[in-house]
C-alpha cells in the first residue's frame, strides 16, 4: 500500500492535522467505498447498549473522591456537544464501563481520540462502541463501533503510572448502521500537537461516574491551564492542569478545548498525571507531542497498533 507523505516540520504536521487533507491511499480494512452495505457490528452494538445498561456502566478511570484544595470553577451539566461523546464496552466480566472521547477531523472522517488509561486493560473489551453526545439515556447520532485502539508501545509497557507521558489514543470507528461516518455526522474537532501549557480559556468537559440522576448528564467547565511538572519519581513528566470542580471517576478521556478558527482544538484529554489527577477538582492531560501524531497517522493508513 502507497504511505502518505508525512510532513516533518512544526507547521507542516499542524496544518495537516487542522485541514484533515493528508494524501492518502485507502486503507483496506475500511468499509467499501461508495455507499457499501451498512455495518452489522454498528446494528449490534446499537441493539446492546440500551439506556438501562448504558447507566449501569461503571466507570473505567478510577479518580479519588475527596474535595480538593482552594475554590475552583464551578462545573455544570448540559446536554453535550455532538462531537464529544462516550465509549462503551464489557470487559472480561462482561460488565459495563465507560470513558469519554471526542471526534477530532481526519481525512476518512473515523477518528476520535479519548485516554489510553482507559483502555489499555487486558480485559477482553467487547462491544466497544462510541456514542456521540450522550446524555439522558439517549443516543442522538448513533452508535459507532471501534475498529482499532492505537496506544504508544511506551504505555504499555511501562503502565499507567511510569508511562503517564503517553495516556492519550486515538480510535479508529466503523460507520453507523445507515454506512454514515461518523466525522459526517456530528463533525470533528482539530487536534493540537505541541500546543503549549498555558491556555486562559479552556473549556473541559466529561461524563461524571457518580451522580444521583439515574442518567448523568455530561459536565462543562471553563478555566486556564498551566504547565505541572511531577514530583513523583515513579510518574514522571510535564502534564496539562485545570482546575474545574467535581470531575470524578467516568470523566476520563474527556477533552481540554481551546478555540480555533474551525471552532474547537482539543489540546488534552483527562489523563496522564495519575489518570487524570488525586481530587475532582484538579484534572490533568498528558502533553500532546510528536508520538500523538504518529498515532494518528498510523490510524489513518489502517496500520497495525502496537500490542499489549
Amino acid at each position: 500500500m502507497l504511505r502518505p507523505h508525512r510532513p516533518r516540520t512544526l507547521h507542516g504536521l499542524a496544518a495537516a492535522l487542522l485541514s484533515g487533507v493528508l494524501v492518502v491511499a485507502a486503507a483496506g480494512t475500511g468499509a467499501a467505498a461508495g455507499g457499501g452495505p451498512p455495518r452489522r457490528a454498528a446494528a449490534d452494538a446499537d441493539a446492546y447498549w440500551t439506556p438501562e445498561r448504558m447507566a449501569a456502566a461503571l466507570p473505567a478511570g478510577q479518580r479519588a473522591g475527596g474535595a480538593g484544595a482552594g475554590a475552583v470553577p464551578p462545573s455544570h451539566p448540559f446536554d453535550g456537544l455532538p462531537q464529544v461523546g462516550t465509549f462503551f464496552w464489557t470487559d472480561g466480566n462482561n460488565t459495563g464501563r465507560f470513558c469519554g472521547g471526542t471526534v477530532v477531523r481526519s481525512p476518512h472522517r473515523n477518528l476520535a481520540v479519548s485516554a489510553a488509561h482507559c483502555l489499555r486493560s487486558p480485559d477482553p473489551k467487547k462491544r466497544l462502541t462510541f456514542v456521540p453526545q450522550y446524555h439522558d439515556g439517549l443516543k442522538p447520532h448513533g452508535v459507532f463501533p471501534v475498529e482499532d485502539i492505537y496506544i504508544d508501545q511506551r504505555y504499555y509497557d511501562l503502565g499507567t503510572d511510569r508511562g503517564a507521558r503517553w495516556d492519550y489514543t486515538v480510535l479508529r470507528l466503523g460507520e453507523r448502521e445507515d454506512g454514515e461516518d461518523v466525522q459526517d455526522v456530528v463533525g470533528g474537532f482539530g487536534l493540537g500537537i505541541r500546543p503549549g501549557y498555558v491556555h486562559r480559556d479552556v473549556r473541559l468537559i466529561g461524563y461524571p461516574g457518580s451522580s444521583d440522576a439515574k442518567y448523568p448528564k455530561p459536565l462543562d467547565c471553563s478555566s486556564s491551564t498551566h504547565r505541572y511538572t511531577s514530583t513523583d519519581p515513579n510518574a514522571p513528566g510535564d502534564f496539562l492542569e485545570i482546575a474545574c470542580a467535581g470531575y470524578v471517576g467516568g470523566t476520563s478521556g474527556g477533552p481540554f478545548l481551546v478555540r480555533d478558527e474551525d471552532g474547537y482544538e482539543v489540546v488534552g484529554v483527562i489523563g496522564g498525571y495519575h489518570t487524570g489527577g488525586d481530587t475532582p477538582d484538579i484534572s490533568y492531560s498528558s502533553y500532546f507531542t510528536h508520538d500523538l501524531l504518529e498515532l494518528y497517522l498510523d490510524a489513518v493508513d489502517g496500520d497495525r497498533p502496537a500490542g499489549r
